[in-house]
Order: C-alpha cells, then structure tokens, then sequence
C-alpha cells in the first residue's frame, strides 16, 4: 500500500513502511505504528462483529487516550462515521448530539456513562455502549442497549468492513456556539486525507516530528494532529492539559517539534518563563482558530527564536484554507497567507463578483476540502454551502455539473500581492458613526499596550452611533488592570470611532467554547443581560 485514499489508511501506509515508529504517546506509554494499527483494525472487527452498518454513527466521548484515538479511525475502518464528542461538553450536549446524527454505538468510559445513562431512553437509535474498562457496578440503561468492554472489540475474529470510497462521509464534527444548537458538520475521507497531506506538505512534516495533540480532537485542527502526523509517520503526544504550563511541560519532556494551538493558549504561553528544554526541539509553531496578536507573536518569536512560525486561517467547513510562509512574517505578521495547496481561495462582493485588490469581501474556498454540508439541516447548509458561478477560478464556461463552495461569512481583503488579511466575520463587526469596526482590531490595539492579559471587543446598541464598542479584559500577569490608562493610549493610537466606550475588568482567563477559543458571543450576551438587570 503506497499511498491513502480513506482516513485509517493513514495509520496502514505509515505502519506497511516502518511498523516500529513510534506513533502515540498517552503519559508514559508509546505506542509504535505496528500496534496501533492492529488496535484500529481489530476494533473494526468488531464494530463489523456487532452488524453496524455502512456509514452509521459512532459517537466517541472521551478525553484524548490511546482508546479515543482507535476508535475514531477504527469506526471509519469498518465503513461507519466517527463522532468526536470534546470531553468538556455537558450530559445535555452529549444527548444532543447523539440524537441529531442518530448515534448508533456510543464509546465512552464508566465515568461518563453514568452521567447520561438515565437519558438515554432518548436516544432509540442506540443499540451499543462501549466501555474503555470493564464496569465495576451496575448502571441501568434502556432495554436493548448492549454494553461492551473495548478489550473484547480488539479479541474480535477478523471480518471484512464495508465497502467505503473516498467520497463517503468519515466524520461529523460538531461545532461549537454559545447561541443556538452546535452544527454538524459532514467531512469525507477525501476530506480528511486531503487535508492532512496538503498540511503536512507546508509543515514539512516528516517521521523525525513529534508533534503535541493540546487542542480538542473534536475541533478539527486537534483532530488534523493525528491525520498529518500518521500520513507523516510521525509520533502524536496526547495532552489533557488543565493549565498552560502543562504544555511548557509535555513540550520539555517529549522534545516536541511541531506545536498548534489558538490564540487564547499562544496567550497564557507568552506571560510565562519557559524552561530551555520547552522550545529546544521547536521546529515550529501554528496558529489557527483566529488571529494572534502581533504582540503575541512576537513574545514568541523571541522565546523560541530558531522556531518557524506559521500563521493559518481555517473553518470546520473546510477544514484549512489559507497559511502565511514564515519568510513572509516580517513582511506582513498581520496577514492569514494564501491558499494552502489544493484548494483556491476567492475574495467575492455580495453579487457574487470577484473583488479587487484591498476590497473587503467575503472569504470562499473551493477544493478537496469543502466538507459535505451540515449533517440533517438543509438550511444551514444552503446558507453556508453554494453553487460557484462560472468565470471564478477554475470553474470556466462549458461545465455542467455544479461546485459548491463554502461562503465563509468572514471578511477579508486580498492585497496587490495576493495575500490575505483577516478582517471579521461579518455577523461580529462592529458598525459604529457610520464606520465597520473588526473587533479583532481593537483587540489587537489593546494588547499591544501589554497592560492586559486577554480581552474582547463587542457592539453595543446605542441610539445615536449606532453601536459602540465594549471591551471585557483581564488584567496582566501579576499586575492591576489601569483602564483610564488604557483608554488614553487608545486615544493616542486610534480615531475616535475606535475608541472603546468602555473596558470592564474580569478575572482571568476569559470563558472559552468547547474548542479553547474565547467565547465572545457569551461574554456580550452576558454583559448585555447584566446591563437590563441593571
């Protein structure tokens, strides 16, 4: 087997190649390709042994541990769909979840079963319960749901898996929101291993790289850990970590090479000491999940000077669209790059029609990566998923059967170069004295006086400009948060219009949704109900 076409291929090619690399870490244990790849095969066994059938859903809810990882790619090796559920959500998401995309075999531990256990009545579709241990006390469960350990799955007899073609869906991944239902969103094998070759290609990925799992494997730039470092051969370190010095610390002892993250975590990172051994091995790091802060990045750059860092921009619904070279940090440290290979990013006006240099429009994406709609909602997926015009890109005149792109909902502007500059989703901007305001530049503004320790920027009704902008901020480590002195500084470095109306103080860190990001949309929904309660 030379090369992957579906998902758990990944881990086959890389262990037909060198069966005994290491491959994944899980605390003091590692484990070579050879031995994962027979846990992944023998757990398709017996998912296969149990008569799930092609393309049904098994929903995983765990933290990251060896048994998260041999099912998430031993589901998609017998032909069904994995389900990652973040271990942080709560009983009620997990049910949610579990009922929308109709969970066939839940893995889970003992632990987390009993949260739900009396719930799942709601759930009919239901039918196995897999535990990473045995029980050791009795849970009560609805009539017809089977419980099983996952050591029996591993023992199954070999058995054949489904036919499976690249284009057959591998994964819904759930996207996390303060408002509303998270979405699923469908990606196929083609998905997924296109993504983690096109990845790897401009991280230069290769089976010397360790690189650090620190991101949920629900978000899909965790998961995207797991697939470039398998289609890489490379060895994936399992981090459950509850504070940031967890990750200095795995990064010290496991010599880790290759480091993504968000902004939030590049964040707390660059307030602390970092121990030599932290970023000795460093080959590089990656942002994605939003802007970093120039600031930010430049703390880094100076803690970890030999690192290359990469600075991405990418959405659930196309897993990554864009990468910024490290050579052109320097140059341009505020913008998301272009196009990562295979794919092709397009800056179009509301009439569908291409922008011109530095015209703010909206983000789209065409290629392998566009995933394949949100699962069971059709008008969500019209909303973000839409049929490409003829004339834009490669879609030229005489081609009959339609593309659909994914409509980002982000602004953005393209400049003469062609490089990309992150300017906010559009249902965020702020809109105040006539003027758009991206809340991501008063943040960025806020920082770069490094008296704050985080913050985010959101509109606030007002009856005569419109909005207003309202910050929440935490203070710096080890110090006070000085507003009025902040708001002079804003002052002196913005117009007027960009001048927050005010800046309110709050214990850090800031909340954060299920993929480590700060939730923005809680914190305004938050202040603005404080504020009608007066």
């Amino acid at each position: 087997m030379a090369e992957s076409t579906l998902l758990h291929e990944l881990i086959l090619v890389s262990a037909s190649r060198s069966a005994d690399a290491p491959a994944l870490t899980y605390g003091a244990v590692t484990w070579n390709y050879g031995t994962l790849r027979d846990a992944v095969v023998g757990f398709a066994c017996g998912v296969i042994g149990m008569g799930l059938g092609r393309s049904q859903r098994v929903g995983i809810w765990l933290e990251k541990r060896f048994e998260t990882v041999v099912a998430s790619f031993g589901a998609t090796a017998a032909g069904c769909v994995m389900v990652p559920m973040n271990p942080l959500l709560k009983p009620e998401q997990v049910l949610h979840i579990a009922q929308d995309c109709n969970v066939r075999m839940l893995v889970t531990s003992q632990e987390r079963l009993a949260l739900v256990a009396g719930h799942l009545a709601a759930c009919p579709d239901l039918q196995h319960v897999v535990l990473t241990e045995a029980p050791t006390r009795h849970i009560d469960l609805p009539a017809g749901v089977q419980v099983h350990v996952l050591a029996e799955l591993l023992r199954a007899a070999p058995a054949p898996g489904h036919r499976v073609i690249d284009t057959d869906m591998a994964a819904i991944l759930y996207t996390s929101g303060s408002t509303g239902r998270p979405k699923g969103v469908v990606l196929s094998h083609r998905n997924m291993v296109a993504g983690a070759k096109s990845v790897a290609s401009y991280l230069r990925n290769g089976p010397e790289d360790t690189l650090l799992a620190a991101l949920p494997l629900s978000f899909d730039a965790g998961f995207s850990q797991l697939t470039t470092a398998f289609h890489a051969g490379a060895r994936v370190v399992l981090l459950n970590h509850l504070l940031p010095r967890d990750v200095l610390t795995a990064m010290a002892r496991e010599r880790v090479t290759g480091l993504t993250a968000v902004p939030p975590l590049y964040i707390q990172l660059s307030q602390l000491a970092w121990p030599a051994e932290a970023g000795s091995h460093l080959r590089y790091f990656a942002n994605t999940g939003g802007r970093m802060p120039r600031d930010t990045l430049q703390v880094l750059r100076a803690k970890v000077p030999h690192a290359q860092p990469f600075l991405m921009y990418g959405l659930t619904e196309a897993f990554r669209s864009t990468y910024l070279p490290p050579e052109e940090v320097d140059r341009r440290p505020d913008s998301i790059g272009k196009a990562i290979p295979n794919a092709e990013i397009l800056v179009l006006r509301e009439d569908g029609s291409a922008c011109d240099a530095d015209e703010p429009g909206e983000l789209v994406h065409r290629g392998a990566l566009v995933a394949q709609g949100y699962w069971n909602d059709p008008e969500k997926t019209a909303e973000r998923y839409k049929l490409l015009p003829a004339g834009l890109g490669g879609r030229v005149q005489g081609l009959q059967l339609p593309e659909y792109a994914v409509f980002s909902g982000d602004t953005v502007v393209r400049d003469a170069e062609g490089f990309l500059y992150f300017v906010g989703r559009r249902d965020e901007m702020i809109k105040t004295s006539g003027y758009r305001v991206s809340p991501n530049e008063v943040e960025e503004v806020l920082y770069a006086t490094r008296l704050v320790g985080e913050c985010v920027a959101f509109g606030v009704d007002h009856d005569v400009v419109g909005q207003v902008i309202q910050v929440i901020a935490t203070p710096p480590e080890g110090g006070d948060l000085a507003i009025d002195e902040l708001l002079a500084l804003c002052r002196q470095r913005v117009p007027a219009y960009m001048v927050p109306a005010g800046i309110e103080c709050a214990a850090g860190p800031l909340p954060r949704n299920a993929n480590g990001k700060i939730d923005r949309k809680l914190l305004a929904t938050d202040w603005l109900a404080r504020r009608a309660a007066g």
